[in-house]
């Protein structure tokens, strides 16, 4: 049986609690910190949830942010204005329960955040994150994001990337 996803922002008819991905930073944010975030527009938390169900299989975090200009491989570079920093959305965590792992809701978030990102009335280049290792920047590039020149963890998928798709 196949499960289906909602996918929305976090709100407190949420159960954070039963969360556990098992990285220990990704657990405790969602459940002590998100709310806090939220509520600061630092960043806002979008989970997925089997339908009819309170219960997180995953969340990610979608904030503003910018890249230097510097940073982007000359290819994308060339395309864009000669402004010091460029415009991004950033995700900020991405985590999936234990129990959800390996059903690609991993992939799923990733398409919810670039189509956010897409929907956004702010000038937004790409989607960019800061992996936390090189097995997560794997992830990632495997859905098409690029490494920074300098920063082999830092990556970035370019918006036109995902327009094209859709």
């Amino acid at each position: 049986m196949t499960v289906q996803f909602t996918i929305e922002g976090l709100n407190s008819g949420h159960d954070r609690k039963s969360f556990v991905c098992g990285v220990f930073v990704l657990d405790r944010y969602l459940k002590e910190q998100a709310g806090q975030d939220i509520k600061r527009r630092a960043a806002l938390c979008y989970v997925a949830c089997p339908e009819g169900s309170a219960r997180i299989a995953g969340y990610y975090t979608l904030s503003a942010g910018d890249v230097a200009l510097k940073d982007i491989p000359e290819d994308k570079a060339r395309r864009l204005p000669p402004y010091p920093a460029i415009p991004v959305a950033r995700i900020g965590r991405l985590a999936i329960d234990k129990d959800f792992q390996g059903r690609r809701l991993g992939a799923a978030l990733l398409w919810d955040a670039a189509s956010r990102a897409l929907r956004s009335e702010l000038g937004v280049f790409a989607l960019a994150v800061d992996a936390k290792d090189e097995q997560a920047a794997a992830f990632y590039r495997h859905f098409g994001f690029i490494a920074f020149d300098t920063k082999p963890l830092q990556l970035f998928l370019p918006l036109a990337t995902m327009a094209k798709l859709i």
